[in-house]
């Protein structure tokens, strides 16, 4: 018999929050046992419904939406996001520099597919979002992490982003907010890595999906209002998170800066774009009305309101149990606590976290996962009810007041 194996591609392709650890959860789940999953920001498992507005208006649509839609997307949902970054103050951004995809996951690896040669060199954030780092390395390319400071509220460490690009570096990732850490960017930090990209002739790669989750005074400042028309960058957003409609996959990518010096490489993503034919159309039209609409999103992120209660006590309760300690968040939906290398002695947090999983049926991702350099954090998210979180983070004290490492 002929044996097929997988492309030699995906040999440095890593997706480790939906790997073994997860399969090991399905087979638990397979044996009977219910698995309380803190892993994948998907807030419909936790009663996060999408607006009535939104659902109503793709109903709708269906019958119009039996076909192909232009590979970029149906107009006017590109229009309602062209001028949503108008009301943003960004004003270069126009209806053709618009492409709408099966979800943001999809637009990045479309965006570096495009642009990288093999050995190619990207930077991204470490900890990060795993799938940059994943889809530079199918497209042939390097990822660079550069830190991010844990003691400065896990802010990017500029000296080491600079220190770390070479004549092979084609841009920069940021990812603000910041999954996995819930870090806010300021302004002056964001101009600096602006900055940065202009003197070294960088494409700046700006994921702002969880842009419209913050909490407290946090401000989310969009990268493009900052780069004008002297740095070209590609801005990722979409209706996942902030909706709750991941399972629509309705993303975008919007194109700034000087578009005529990139002309070869814009006219690449538009190739991939043809390719792929076009994105889900149902989900496109809702697009429109949930950037024009009543934003509910903040009757979950002020006071009172669900997220904001949730992050408070996942917070409270962590920071609580010896030897564990988190930043607030002050965006997104996630936490990443430290545990103390001196109070637990963990060589193989991988292992931390099936350990975890088996004998509390609590299922979280462990640190590395999201090219953190040390075996000492974990991601949760802060999406269940106040009740149900204080039920699994109790759990998780009592597991780690018996747990001797690895």
């Amino acid at each position: 018999m002929a044996e097929f194996k997988q492309s030699t591609k995906l040999r440095n392709v890593l997706y480790d929050i939906r790997g073994p650890i997860l399969q090991a959860a399905q087979q638990m789940e397979a044996e009977g046992h219910r698995i309380l999953k803190l892993n994948i920001g998907n807030p419909a498992p936790f009663g996060f419904e999408a607006p009535d507005a939104i659902l109503v208006d793709m109903i709708r649509h269906l019958p119009h939406a039996q076909g192909y839609s232009d590979s970029r997307g149906i107009f006017s949902a590109r229009t309602a996001v062209s001028q949503y970054y108008q009301t943003r103050g960004i004003q270069n951004i126009h209806v053709d520099d618009i492409y709408l995809g099966n979800g943001v996951s999809e637009l990045i690896t479309m965006s570096l597919m495009a642009l990288l040669n093999d050995g190619d060199e990207v930077l991204i954030p470490t900890p990060d979002y795993p799938l940059w780092t994943a889809s530079v390395a199918l497209a042939g390319g390097k990822p660079v992490h550069y830190l991010c400071d844990e003691e400065s509220g896990w802010q990017p460490d500029l000296e080491d982003m600079e220190a770390k690009i070479t004549p092979r570096t084609k841009g920069i990732v940021v990812i603000n907010p910041n999954n996995p850490t819930g870090a806010v960017y300021p302004e002056d930090t964001l101009r600096k890595i602006v900055a940065l990209a202009e003197k070294h002739g960088l494409v700046l790669f700006a994921d702002e999906i969880y842009e419209k989750i913050l909490y407290e005074d946090a401000v989310h400042v969009n990268m493009a209002s900052l780069t004008g028309d002297d740095v070209l960058c590609l801005t990722f957003s979409g209706l996942s998170k902030a909706y709750r409609v991941c399972g629509f996959r309705a993303g975008w990518m919007a194109i700034s800066g000087p578009k005529k010096s990139a002309a070869d490489y814009l006219e690449g993503i538009s190739l991939l774009a043809n390719m792929r034919l076009c994105a889900n159309v149902p989900a496109q039209h809702a697009i429109q009305t949930a950037l024009g609409g009543y934003q509910s999103i903040n009757d979950l992120i002020l006071p009172g309101g669900r997220l904001l209660e949730q992050r408070n006590k996942a917070y409270d309760m962590l920071n609580a149990i010896p030897g564990v300690s988190t930043q607030q968040a002050r965006g997104a939906m996630y936490l990443f606590p430290k545990l103390d290398p001196e109070v637990y002695h963990i060589r193989d947090d991988e292992k931390f976290v099936l350990d975890l999983l088996r004998e509390q049926k609590i299922l979280v991702s462990h640190g590395r996962a999201f090219n953190w350099v040390r075996p000492d954090h974990f991601r949760m998210v802060t999406l269940p009810l106040v009740k149900d979180l204080e039920e699994a983070i109790g759990r998780m004290g009592d597991f780690l007041s018996r747990y001797k490492g690895n």
